[in-house]
């Protein structure tokens, strides 16, 4: 069995085979070519710049690659880090981004130690629908100002007023723009059904890029703005360094840090989820098995080491870790050889990324949007029970609307609530009068004989787990009005399990029948139901005689009893 950390790098150098490498190699250079676009456009719109997206995909590719539990996992930054990463730079600046980094890198880290990998597999479905549909989105409308060439300054951070604002400067809008931000979409959405091979959005911004310069320097269209207008030019890697905070007056770093803590949580919960979701989706297609834990140790360490150089959140990226494995790539080499590509890039080409049209870029975006928004899922789960679409529709609005921190953590209070409502209305408990029929209780006739229940004696039976959501309804059922038995006997051989609140319910249950004079035997209690009980002083309290491990046995018991 695999320990808490064990990179996936180690295991497959031991056995590593000279017939793979040009295959890992190929994968890794087809990877970083499609990651180029996409770390300069998730940088820019994070509020950065290109620099430091590419600088993120470097670092942090490679160290999720050398020291990650997934042999195909690529990663670098992605656009679910988007909404959040623009919030927190907008409010404390780059210095509170790397603290908020930082501490999700230790999160992760320690959800990884703590072999927490396998818990964050149970998000429900509807959450991280709804939230990377909002995220969606939100990184749609983001995209507007640029797309059109509306020229505004300052936009609005909330959705609502951006919109206003966009709507309010539309008679701004340049065409040149427009045309620029089009001809890359339709480039971007015919590339593949032409090359399939060629990155739609690498072929947009090469060929859009050219187009726009030889239009400005041979025909005079000038107006379009690029990325060199706007952004430092990428020159090679920067050096570590820790920037300055932004504070608030009377402010101090534990305070920036309290404030951050909600932030950088919900940091951890994207890459955790992201990452290990992208794992299990490789696994399904190259039949491996990843080790979730050291997942998420290798992705913490990797939001540990980036913010010191200037970069942002990153984690595991589907879409580059499938590009990945559909080009043959099977071990960690050809993620690392995908980090060699974009530092090549960084290093050489650096200067040519400022001649990108920042509307070329925001057709990037938009269509990693539509990509990310799961429409299809929506649809889907819409046809699912109700409280699944609730679930998905308000952690989704949320997004939207508020922020990813508040729809996470309210969708994931609303999913559990509903799961324990549906749980607890699953759970039955019946009442046998006169007669217990074994050959009901199964799928087969056994030929039993009914068993008689006498006269004086009460059968309850809980078919579920005996927790605080069934517990007051099965107190109810044992307070209606009737004849007061003699005993009562409780048949628990269905229960799995018991809570604090199942417990308490019972011991109340059990006073409350010794002062009447009943006497309550138990039936067909399991090992671990049992030990819980022992542990609460059960066998003290009804004694050790009435527990019995099954109903013959309990019937016989409550028939001497009377």
């Amino acid at each position: 069995m695999e320990g808490v950390f064990s990179p996936k790098l180690f295991t497959c150098i031991k056995g590593y085979e000279r017939r793979q490498l040009p295959a890992d190699v190929m994968a890794g250079v087809i990877t970083g070519i499609v990651a180029i676009p996409l770390a300069i456009a998730f940088g820019i719109a994070s509020g950065v710049g290109p620099t430091e997206g590419l600088v993120t995909a470097i670092i942090a590719g490679f160290i999720i690659s050398a020291l990650g539990g997934s042999k195909v996992q690529i990663g670098g930054p992605t656009g679910a880090f988007i909404v959040i990463v623009y919030g927190i730079i907008q409010q404390f600046g780059t210095g509170g981004l790397m603290i908020a980094t930082l501490m999700a890198g230790i999160m992760l880290v320690v959800m990884g130690m703590a072999r927490m990998g396998s818990v964050i597999k149970f998000v429900p479905y509807p959450v991280i629908v709804g939230f990377t549909g909002g995220i969606a989105v939100t990184i749609f409308s983001t995209q507007m100002n640029d797309f059109f060439g509306l020229g505004i300054e300052n936009v609005p951070a909330d959705f609502v007023d951006k919109w206003i604002c966009y709507f309010g400067h539309w008679s701004e809008a340049s065409l040149p723009a427009i045309a620029v931000g089009a001809v890359s979409l339709i480039i971007i959405i015919i590339a593949p059904k032409i090359a399939p091979k060629v990155p739609g959005s690498l072929l947009a911004i090469v060929t859009v890029t050219l187009g726009v310069w030889l239009l400005e320097r041979f025909a005079g269209i000038e107006g379009i703005e690029t990325i060199g207008d706007r952004y430092a030019l990428p020159t090679g890697l920067p050096a570590p360094h820790v920037p300055e905070v932004r504070m608030e007056e009377g402010q101090n770093l534990w305070d920036v840090v309290r404030m951050l803590f909600p932030a950088a949580f919900t940091i951890a919960m994207l890459g955790a989820i992201e990452s290990l979701l992208s794992a299990m989706v490789a696994d399904g297609v190259t039949g491996d098995r990843h080790n979730s834990n050291t997942e998420l140790i290798g992705q913490g360490l990797a939001n540990m080491v980036v913010p010191f150089f200037g970069g942002i959140p990153a984690t595991g990226a589907i879409a580059r870790t499938m590009t990945n494995i559909n080009n043959g790539g099977r071990t960690p080499v050809a993620g690392i050889v995908h980090s060699a590509v974009l530092l090549l890039v960084l290093l050489v080409l650096g200067p040519l990324v400022g001649y990108i049209p920042m509307p070329c870029l925001a057709a990037v975006l938009i269509m990693v949007a539509y990509n990310m928004s799961g429409w299809r899922s929506f649809i889907a789960i819409s046809k699912n029970p109700k409280s699944d679409f609730i679930v998905l529709m308000v952690t989704f609005v949320l997004t939207v609307v508020f922020d990813l921190t508040v729809a996470i953590e309210v969708g994931l209070l609303l999913a559990v609530v509903l799961f324990l409502k549906r749980t607890s209305e699953a759970v039955q408990v019946r009442q046998f009068k006169n007669e217990i029929d074994p050959n009901a209780e199964v799928d087969i006739n056994l030929h039993e004989e009914r068993l008689k229940i006498a006269k004086g004696i009460e059968v309850y039976e809980i078919d579920g787990p005996y927790f605080f959501g069934i517990a007051n309804k099965f107190d109810e059922i044992m307070n209606q009005v009737g004849d007061r038995p003699k005993v009562r006997v409780i048949r628990m051989r269905k229960v799995p399990f018991m809570d604090s609140t199942g417990i308490h319910n019972l011991q109340t249950l059990c006073e409350k029948a010794k002062k009447e004079g009943i006497e309550i035997v138990l039936s067909g209690v399991n090992p671990d139901v049992r030990t819980s009980l022992e542990k609460a002083g059960f066998r003290e309290m009804v004694g050790e005689e009435n527990i019995c491990p099954n109903i013959n046995v309990a019937l016989a018991r409550a028939e001497k009893l009377l």
